[in-house]
């Protein structure tokens, strides 16, 4: 049987019910949707301040999956985390109502923009979507915007723009990024991540080569760091235009890099010549890096260089991103969402270089298989902060089957301590907190609601 086409089904009245619509990428689709005159339903596991504002807008949203919330639905949205065994999707099964993936219906809505900036990696995506949708919005380009955390630009994680460009974070686990129809697709690096999916790192490198070919052989181009081997490596005997971007090699790379108070400035060159004056407002070389990709993609969409410097000053950060949350007993507390070793040691090293006396990492692990897969890589990096707090491992989508526990962890780092609960975890940096400590509390978890527990009491 042929594969049935999302794009018949997205149109004016039709009647979508999206499972997980509660979720970073489902609840801006289900706005794009409801805005082109669909009739949007959806579920989610829990009431959220996402579920109420997709309610505010008139989407009705039922909390908990049943088979029943269905109701007439004409077609089944889902999130990846929502399997065949989930009630409402099988349901549709037994309905014969067809069941598409979330990714399908944003590469469906992305081939009616002339540009469509995907933004791929094993990290960094969140914020360099982020710094690009700074720049769009700073060029008056009217973009269409769907990330995966908030930024405080938009007030949300999307938004649904009137212009001829979508910009999208877009991720490769469960390859949903090959749903995609990209004009520029950008990659920042490429790393052995998400192996409850991927075989190994040859498969993710397998991956991201399917997602650069999506480009159109002659009119699109391929944003690539030619700083990472991985990346470079991908991409060989690629015929598609390449764009690379580097910290002092590349098309686009950095000249007169400093730091002050922490913060980068540096000179864009590209194609030898001085393209922009940047002054970051965000720490750390990696934000240098990012910069540099979303400088590219700008270029390549002809963007002007005030529009570039403008857009990258004003950029403060994006949700859960090296986030500062307020002071607790003198100690200024930071959220940041990293969750694979690459992203902790970036983190880590820029905390390490700003000065405080001490810097206290208080890690939640974020899934069993990661955790077991990068075990050695993780008991490495979270041996460099002055004090590191170790919260249990964050289940996400799977059950426990490895027997793994951050105590393993624990008792592998020096110094390093224990904690079953997020209020003990709480309790135990309430006591640790002086003046001239930097905590960072650190995952793709519920962690976050440890800094905010702090600043309450």
């Amino acid at each position: 049987m042929a594969a049935l086409d999302i794009t018949t089904y997205l149109v004016p009245g039709k009647r979508a019910h999206l499972v997980g619509i509660g979720g970073v990428s489902m609840a801006p689709l289900a706005e794009v949707l409801h805005g082109t005159g669909m009739i949007i339903t959806g579920s989610d596991a829990h009431e959220s301040a996402t579920v109420e504002h997709l309610r505010s807008i008139g989407i009705s949203v039922s909390v908990g999956q049943r088979a029943e919330n269905l109701g007439d639905a004409e077609l089944v949205i889902r999130t990846a985390a929502a399997h065949d065994d989930n009630p409402e999707i099988s349901g549709a099964h037994t309905r014969g109502i067809p069941v598409f993936e979330r990714a399908q219906a944003w590469g469906a809505i992305m081939r009616h923009y002339k540009n469509a900036l995907c933004v791929s990696g094993t990290h960094g995506k969140t914020t360099t979507t982020s710094m690009c949708t700074h720049i769009i919005m700073a060029a008056g380009l009217d973009p269409t915007v769907m990330i995966g955390g908030t930024l405080p630009l938009l007030g949300a994680g999307h938004r649904v723009g009137h212009g001829d460009t979508i910009v999208l974070e877009s991720c490769e686990y469960c390859n949903s990024f090959l749903s995609f129809f990209p004009t520029i697709a950008v990659i920042l690096n490429v790393d052995a991540d998400h192996l409850d999916f991927f075989k190994d790192l040859e498969d993710v490198e397998h991956s991201f080569r399917a997602f650069a070919d999506l480009v159109p052989e002659k009119t699109g181009l391929i944003i690539a760091n030619r700083d990472d081997k991985n990346t470079m490596a991908t991409l060989k005997g690629e015929t598609r235009p390449i764009l690379t971007f580097g910290l002092t090699e590349g098309d686009v790379h950095t000249e007169n890099l400093t730091f002050h108070k922490g913060l980068p400035r540096f000179d864009i060159i590209y194609k030898g010549e001085k393209f922009a004056h940047i002054e970051l407002q965000v720490p750390g070389e990696h934000n240098v890096r990012d910069a540099l990709a979303a400088a590219a993609a700008a270029i390549s969409l002809g963007v002007s260089t005030p529009a570039v410097e403008k857009g990258l000053a004003g950029f403060q950060g994006a949700g859960r991103r090296f986030e500062k949350k307020g002071v607790c007993n003198g100690a200024d507390i930071y959220d940041d969402y990293a969750h694979h070793p690459n992203e902790v040691k970036a983190l880590l090293e820029t905390a390490m270089g700003l000065g405080y006396e001490r810097v206290i990492c208080a890690f939640q692990p974020h899934t069993y298989s990661r955790t077991k897969a990068l075990f050695d890589e993780f008991t490495q990096v979270l041996a460099v902060p002055h004090v590191t707090l170790l919260a249990e491992i964050f289940a996400a989508r799977e059950d426990n089957t490895l027997g793994i526990s951050s105590k393993d962890l624990a008792a592998e780092i020096p110094g390093s301590e224990y904690y079953p609960t997020l209020k003990a975890l709480t309790a135990r940096l309430r006591e640790l907190a002086q003046p001239g400590d930097l905590i960072l509390t650190v995952g793709a978890g519920d962690i976050y609601t440890v800094g905010e527990a702090l600043l309450k009491e």
